[in-house]
């Protein structure tokens, strides 16, 4: 493993809980680099100023911000984001992250995530994990961006509307994301169709 620096940003609001990861990397005797952000905003405000290989967050500071959380994670695809469980959270919200922290893990499991984050993350960047989409769901996701609806994509490209239920899903399924809003966001940040498309 690289004895570089690996810059993590812990976005967490109880002090307590933010001091007992803090010590846990304190102790691992490696070279870890913590910053804590008070907010989402706050987040996204830093996230452009330095290169961060972890955010950690409390899957409670993004609730209600799906779009932005989802917009942001496409932007820096660098970076893992790992999710801080402590309470009840549904599957939807957790699929949102990379991986998952809970308060119950050991300190060896949580700083053994991070050293194989850390040894992915200098082999390949987090979306090379994801299944790519073929080149049919390409067709359907383009189409979906530009607002057609399942019957329209359907008569578009000579396929039923089931047809498309089922790529639409598989397209969901791959990349986390189920709006056509954070759909048309994954498109643009993936090169799959340019933002000039909109312009016309």
């Amino acid at each position: 493993m690289n004895n570089r620096h690996i810059n993590i940003a812990v976005l967490e609001p109880s002090q307590i809980i933010y001091e007992g990861l803090s010590n846990i990397f304190l102790k691992s005797g490696q070279y870890f680099q913590l910053l804590r952000v008070d907010t989402f905003d706050e987040l996204e405000n830093y996230i452009g100023k330095k290169k961060l290989d972890v955010i950690i967050i409390n899957p409670s500071q993004i609730q209600n911000k799906d779009k932005e959380f989802i917009a942001l994670k496409n932007a820096q695809t660098d970076t893992y984001w790992v999710a801080l469980v402590y309470t009840f959270f549904n599957q939807k919200m957790l699929s949102l992250f990379d991986k998952t922290i809970h308060i119950t893990d050991t300190p060896d499991s949580i700083i053994g995530l991070i050293n194989k984050i850390n040894e992915s993350n200098s082999s390949a960047s987090p979306t090379a994990g994801h299944e790519q989409l073929s080149d049919r769901e390409i067709e359907v996701l383009k189409l979906v961006a530009a607002g057609l609806s399942n019957k329209e994509i359907a008569d578009k490209l000579f396929i039923s509307i089931h047809t498309v239920i089922s790529h639409r899903k598989n397209i969901s399924q791959k990349t986390g994301i189920k709006s056509q809003s954070g759909l048309t966001i994954y498109a643009i940040l993936n090169k799959i169709i340019q933002i000039e498309d909109f312009s016309s």
